[in-house]
């Protein structure tokens, strides 16, 4: 006969005796079974009873299960993928009654259980996902008690994973980085440049639940770096900003430009070389329509950067509407953290001027990035004038065609970058050279001499201008600035016909009035295109006559007492007289009045024509007007209009 079956002791009570034994083998014999030929045999109740018997025997290990972590994770682990749901299930419960025995020491291998439940994150059976939860709950509640969290053995784990497209462990890895930011022994602020750039795609995710955790996590890192900017890696993470400010996503590109002003205002020269791609992001910003400009930028980019000498504080302001920092237009000076010695830190000049050449350029962008394209060319001309006129000759042209723009605002901002550019005492040049090097600290006031005469107005070449001795001189550019502006109303009689008037006024606000007209006098004298010589001449005249910015000079043509002024009389006369009614009136105004009646005396023997007879109208009408009045003219207009009329 057989003898009696002996039952064999609970696993339980088997595993506690081989630990009061201290029988370590024995422990690992009896876990290797269970994960061997159950938990991983090919029969899914077979597969059921390991892990029940992995979850036993870990219970019964107590606080010595630490020391077959690695026996009892990995098998349980394996069953997370599997295709049962039910196995899945019971996985999850296994390892949640190890890691509940184990606690604390479970944490060397937070990798792998992070690995997993994130894919458990995304399971379609909602026990699964329940189960795994509750799991992740758990494993929250020992990392947030424990000290000896491996943040940097995780983070490459993390960085990978935060990339999922899955909403589900979008969820999940969120969740976890707030779990992380919250415990004070855990700097994660060091590790942000690793996973900032998935954090801003997550932003974008179609669930508003993940966007909001995803802005709750942004904003609290975003508090630390406030209070803490001198641990903040500014310039790891600038070109993450610079490329998400550029995002289609309104909430991202927000965001992002949030973002980025505190860095600006935080960091400041640390920011400096990334300065052509921050202006790439934001300019089009400033031209939206109202619907982004409700909720993305609202004023215009206003420039505060220094020259980039190596001593001068850097600073760059670009105004964004931002819900977390200052207002607008708030100056951010650079912090005492800068990770680089400012004798690093250069301004990509070059870069940044290519980049606003290509807003300029481009007629599709609103009008408000062009006038804050045309403020940042007029700030860089004050504060780096020696290195911004290596790059005049390029810009020069765009500048002239921006005069064409509709908008009155964009011409007046052009017209005060192109008055510094001709007024600048870096732009004088001497025989074949160019602008003058050196340090970028911006000259005082310096006596510049400009040659006698002018060439062709089609010349390159040309530089030279008469000017009295009694008047400020201009640079180089300036007469270069004269002769292509003629050009351009020349070429472009609609231009001259609706904006003219206005260009040439605020030009003699900005610059020397008399130079104004000393120099474009004595051009128009070498133009062959007579029509248009008239037509010009014309114009300066009636602005002369009748503008408020030229009553200092038409005062100082009255008298005639000076060396200086008969000079300028003598300038003007001779483009005058490409057109008669003008040189009459710039007679009368002169009070030149006997060299005027000569003059009206040969009205006679030109052709009268309809545009002529209506020019002396207009010139009859401006006697009768203030700046004429008691000086005896009115009688000479009565003699104009009986002769040209007789």
């Amino acid at each position: 006969p057989k003898p009696p079956c002996v039952p064999l002791p609970p696993l339980p009570r088997l595993v506690r005796e081989f630990v009061a034994q201290n029988n370590t083998s024995q422990i690992k014999h009896v876990i290797q079974i269970l994960s061997q030929e159950f938990a991983l045999s090919q029969h899914p109740h077979s597969r059921k009873g390991g892990l029940i018997g992995l979850a036993a025997c870990s219970i019964a290990l107590g606080k010595d299960s630490g020391l077959y972590l690695k026996e009892l994770i990995e098998p349980v682990l394996t069953c997370f993928n599997d295709a049962d749901s039910r196995l899945r299930y019971y996985a999850c419960e296994a390892l949640y009654n190890i890691v509940k025995v184990a606690r604390g020491s479970v944490l060397p291998h937070f990798n792998v259980l992070f690995d997993g439940l994130s894919k458990l994150a995304a399971d379609p059976d909602p026990n699964v996902k329940s189960g795994s939860e509750l799991l992740d709950r758990l494993l929250k509640d020992i990392v947030t008690e424990s000290n000896q969290f491996d943040l940097v053995g995780f983070i490459p784990l993390l960085r990978e994973r935060i990339y999922s497209n899955n909403q589900y462990a979008r969820q999940f890895i969120i969740s976890w980085i707030l779990v992380l930011e919250s415990v004070p022994d855990i700097n994660l602020l060091d590790y942000l440049p690793e996973i900032l750039d998935g954090l801003f795609q997550i932003l974008g995710d179609n669930s508003k639940e993940i966007r909001k955790m995803c802005e709750v996590a942004l904003g609290e890192f975003l508090k630390e770096i406030k209070k803490n900017p001198s641990s903040v890696k500014f310039a790891e993470m600038a070109n993450i900003l610079v490329i998400h400010c550029q995002a289609a996503d309104d909430v991202i590109q927000l965001t992002a430009m949030c973002w980025m002003r505190e860095f600006i205002q935080l960091a400041g020269r640390v920011m400096l070389p990334y300065s052509s791609g921050i202006l790439t992001a934001v300019l089009p910003c400033l031209s939206y329509d109202d619907r982004k400009k409700s909720i993305l930028v609202t004023q215009s980019c206003s420039p505060s950067i220094p020259a980039t000498a190596a001593h001068r504080e850097a600073t760059l302001l670009v105004p964004v509407s931002c819900p977390w920092g200052a207002g607008p237009g708030t100056v951010l000076p650079p912090s005492a953290n800068t990770h680089t010695a400012p004798w690093d830190v250069t301004l990509n000049l070059d870069g940044i001027v290519q980049v606003l050449d290509y807003h300029l350029s481009d007629t599709s962008i609103g009008m408000m990035t062009r006038i804050a394209v045309l403020k940042w060319l007029y700030h860089l001309y004050i504060k780096t004038p020696r290195k911004m006129f290596r790059h005049t000759d390029s810009l020069f042209p765009i500048l002239l065609r921006t005069l064409s723009d509709e908008s009155d605002e964009v011409i007046l901002k052009d017209l005060e970058l192109l008055a510094e550019i001709a007024s600048s005492p870096a732009g004088q040049t001497e025989e074949g050279h160019g602008p003058s090097d050196g340090s970028d600290v911006r000259p005082g006031p310096v006596e510049l001499h400009v040659p006698a005469r002018a060439g062709q107005l089609s010349s390159s070449s040309t530089k030279g201008l008469e000017c009295s001795p009694s008047t400020p001189t201009m640079n180089s550019y300036f007469y270069k600035f004269m002769i292509n502006l003629l050009k351009r109303f020349s070429s472009e009689r609609k231009l001259l016909e609706s904006r003219g008037a206005f260009i040439i006024r605020q030009l003699c606000l900005l610059l020397n009035a008399e130079n104004i007209f000393h120099s474009m006098a004595d051009i128009l004298l070498r133009e062959e295109d007579l029509k248009f010589a008239s037509t010009m001449v014309h114009t300066l005249n009636t602005i002369l006559l009748t503008s408020s910015e030229l009553f200092q000079l038409r005062n100082q043509l009255k008298d005639l007492k000076t060396p200086e002024s008969r000079n300028l009389f003598c300038c003007l006369y001779r483009s005058w007289c490409h057109n008669p009614v003008t040189t009459v009136s710039l007679c009368f105004l002169t009070q030149n009045y006997k060299h005027a009646y000569d003059l009206i005396q040969k009205f006679g023997d030109l052709e009268v024509t309809v545009d002529f007879l209506t020019e002396v109208d207009k010139l009859v009408q401006l006697i009768e007007c203030p700046i004429f009045t008691g000086s005896g003219v009115t009688v000479g207009a009565r003699m104009v209009a009986g002769d040209v009329t007789g």
